[in-house]
């Protein structure tokens, strides 16, 4: 699914790799003087896209890219590699907006919140410890965490965040100051879609 990032930030470099990300991704257009490119956003913030698909246009050229809450930036291309592209919004869109236009194209029975990125603090417990850490994106299923001496794989644990309700989980990766955590049960995108628009209202990155 098309991942979210929360904060004045472009939506690259990337956390992971980019073959690493599957879809479905949100889908739009990019219009190239009179030409219309069918694309898909991989990654996107209030300040750019990652996009994939036939784009053809060269770093520098203004473009102008069809979102599905009918928002319809400017942009310019800032790099095409790998059949994808970055694009810089001249003005910020509404992000939010995005997030919940993709809530409301799932099925009712079976939505789920996105992959959002997102800097906030954290404290994590387990057998005896509780250490702070960083959010560094979460989404109904689980979230990734960085920081100093972390929990090793298959260790459960509870997460403390402030303003949200986490449930328990365990870590099912762990590679040097970051870790991968599966959460016991689904965290409802009724109670995340109120807590991030906190987080923006804060200014949280």
């Amino acid at each position: 699914m098309t991942t979210f990032i929360v904060g004045d930030r472009l939506p690259w470099p990337d956390d992971v790799p980019p073959r690493e990300a599957l879809g479905p991704f949100d889908s739009g257009a990019i219009y190239d003087s009179s030409r219309r490119h069918d694309c898909v956003f991989r990654k996107i913030s209030a300040r750019g896209a990652t996009v994939r698909g036939s784009l053809k246009t060269a770093p520098g050229a203004s473009v102008s890219v069809e979102l599905g809450t009918g928002q319809r930036p400017a942009a310019t291309v800032e790099w095409v590699r790998g059949g994808e592209a970055g694009l810089a919004f001249k003005q910020p869109v509404d992000l939010l907006a995005l997030i919940n236009r993709s809530l409301i194209a799932q099925p009712a029975e079976r939505r789920t919140m996105p992959r959002v990125e997102i800097r906030c603090p954290v404290h994590l417990r387990w057998a005896g410890h509780w250490e702070p850490a960083t959010l560094r994106n979460i989404s109904a299923k689980g979230l990734q965490v960085q920081g100093v001496g972390l929990p090793d794989a298959d260790t459960f644990l509870t997460i403390a965040i402030e303003g949200l309700a986490v449930p328990a989980g365990e870590v099912v990766w762990r590679k040097d100051d970051l870790a991968g955590i599966e959460l016991f049960e689904e965290l409802s995108w009724t109670s995340l879609v109120p807590w991030i628009r906190e987080m923006m209202k804060k200014g949280l990155q």
